[in-house]
């Protein structure tokens, strides 16, 4: 079912965009044109702080979702969380990528733009079904991962 898709200045889309701004783009350091959001300082919190990026990401992907994207927007758009979230569970190096690859800006972009280009397809309750599988298993591989990581470390000692 085909639904007409929301103008910009649609109040869904005004909230996608505050929350992508606040997570990705929020804060400026002085002196320079470089700006960073909640995301990368969340990222520094082990454990907690991914997942809570994590979940406020695939909510954000989940919202855009609901308002009936095309499959390949979806595909792109969680292509860019599941980077976002494996490279950003790395240790130093996931914390400098967290200040550089926005993820959730990056997903805003491809918003607005498949409504710019006018193809929209609605959505499909089997795309959505499958997309919360794989973030699901998502953030299992996150835990995972992060308690192999502390158990490791906590050997050490």
């Amino acid at each position: 079912m085909n639904q007409t898709p929301p103008p910009v200045s649609d109040p869904r889309f005004r909230w996608l965009e505050t929350v992508s701004t606040f997570m990705d783009n929020q804060f400026r350091l002085p002196g320079t044109n470089f700006r960073f959001g909640l995301d990368p300082i969340l990222s520094f919190i082990p454990f907690a702080g991914s997942a809570a990026s994590f979940a406020i990401s695939a909510g954000l992907l989940l919202t855009m979702m609901k308002h009936g994207v095309s499959r390949k927007v979806v595909i792109l758009m969680l292509g860019n969380l599941v980077l976002d979230a494996i490279v950003g569970s790395i240790p130093i190096i996931g914390n400098i990528f967290d200040f550089t690859f926005k993820a959730n800006q990056r997903n805003v972009n491809l918003l607005k733009k498949h409504y710019q280009e006018g193809k929209y397809t609605g959505s499909g309750t089997g795309i959505i079904i499958t997309v919360v599988v794989v973030l699901i298993l998502l953030l299992g591989f996150i835990i995972y991962g992060t308690w192999e990581l502390v158990s490791y470390l906590v050997s050490l000692f």
